[in-house]
């Protein structure tokens, strides 16, 4: 039995909408704008990191998506139907700018979710903005994203806002006074992770103990963590991608580093506790979602994606799922389906949309204002931190 999201019944029943989701048996292509059985077609395409070292992060969001095209499409039909079009960029830039090229010259597509990764967007962002094509970031959280152009948009916190709340919360309750920081040199999304967490610790005056860098794909970090524990930091800042994130935790607990550790957006995956198992209990991150809040829109889609894929939604589906919303929202108000242009300027007014992710508006540069919830893993489980 399928369980359906309230924000999706009150949504498509306010807008009129009716959404195809782009999942299972490919959908015959369809001219953008066109009408077929009265309904007008928009297509919609999705960049995601879905195979290699982060497809967790992908496949996550291509989750929540289909989620909320099935129940927009369920609760209301007959006005305007969505076709989603799905490129896996495997996290490579190169394939990234491929799939944009793709999806926006070939395809026709009225506008781009993703791509994951901040450093895929620094490369295909500027094709669709040059094309004049919205493109939304659902997981974007470096700095510097919006700055791309006027058609860059994202529903995902930066590093700026969220980090500080969780290093802040973490040195409160745990007295810190002494830090060590390692993170991902070769990836943009944790060098902005880091250049936030030295920024924040300077802002508290935290004493910085030494900077230990880590490149993606590496699986060995006992050099670098046991520099970090001669230095005897009373917390470790670590800003990685969730997959050397993990092992990092992994390998500090083993070495007897039992400190505290905060991380960035990138920890906000379940997959760390499957790769870190115990050693994950007790790390703090911020994050716009939470699926233990008690709030009746996140409940209801937890129970929906629970019962559709059998586990709970994290950061990434929640935002992917809200933002397909967003999107369908603005595209319904400018009342035609492949004008870009149009689409862009109803998204630039977005004010107090209630979604899953909590309440969101975008600033003057397109950026998000929301706030962010401090968690921590406790039983293996997102929860509250306090």
């Amino acid at each position: 039995m399928k369980v359906k999201n309230a924000m999706g019944i009150a949504l498509t029943a306010m807008l009129g909408i009716s959404l195809l989701a782009g999942c299972g048996e490919k959908p015959a292509a369809t001219e953008t704008g066109a009408e077929v059985n009265g309904e007008q077609v928009a297509k919609i395409g999705y960049i995601g990191f879905l195979s290699g070292g982060g497809a967790a992060y992908g496949e996550a969001q291509k989750k929540g998506l289909e989620l909320a095209l099935e129940e927009l499409n369920e609760t209301n039909k007959g006005n305007l139907k969505i076709e989603l079009l799905i490129e896996d960029s495997a996290g490579k830039k190169e394939s990234a700018i491929n799939a944009a090229n793709k999806l926006i010259n070939q395809d026709n597509v009225v506008a781009v979710i993703g791509p994951t990764l901040s450093g895929e967007m620094f490369a295909a962002g500027p094709i669709a903005n040059d094309a004049e094509t919205p493109i939304f970031g659902i997981s974007n959280t470096a700095e510097g994203i919006n700055d791309i152009g006027e058609y860059v948009f994202r529903n995902s916190l930066p590093e700026s806002i969220a980090v500080p709340k969780a290093i802040e919360a973490a040195v409160n309750k745990f007295n810190i006074k002494k830090v060590a920081v390692i993170y991902c040199k070769n990836d943009d999304f944790s060098v902005s992770g880091f250049k936030t967490m030295k920024a924040t610790a300077e802002k508290m005056n935290l004493e910085i103990l030494g900077e230990e860098t880590v490149s993606t794909g590496d699986v060995d970090f006992s050099a670098q963590l046991t520099k970090i524990k001669a230095s005897n930091p009373d917390a470790i800042l670590v800003s990685t991608l969730y997959k050397e994130g993990s092992l990092i935790v992994k390998k500090a607990r083993e070495l007897g580093l039992n400190v505290p550790i905060i991380g960035g957006n990138g920890f906000n995956n379940p997959q760390v506790v499957e790769i870190a198992g115990e050693a994950a209990e007790g790390l703090v991150v911020a994050t716009p979602f939470s699926p233990e809040k008690q709030d009746e829109n996140v409940q209801n889609f937890v129970k929906a994606f629970e019962a559709k894929y059998g586990k709970k939604p994290d950061q990434f589906a929640a935002q992917a799922y809200d933002g397909l919303y967003i999107i369908a929202q603005s595209l319904l108000k400018t009342g035609n389906a492949d004008d870009r242009n149009a689409l862009r300027d109803e998204l630039a007014k977005l004010a107090d949309f209630n979604g899953v992710s909590g309440k969101l508006s975008f600033d003057e540069k397109r950026n998000p204002v929301a706030v962010p919830v401090v968690v921590t893993i406790k039983d293996g489980k997102f929860v509250p931190f306090e």
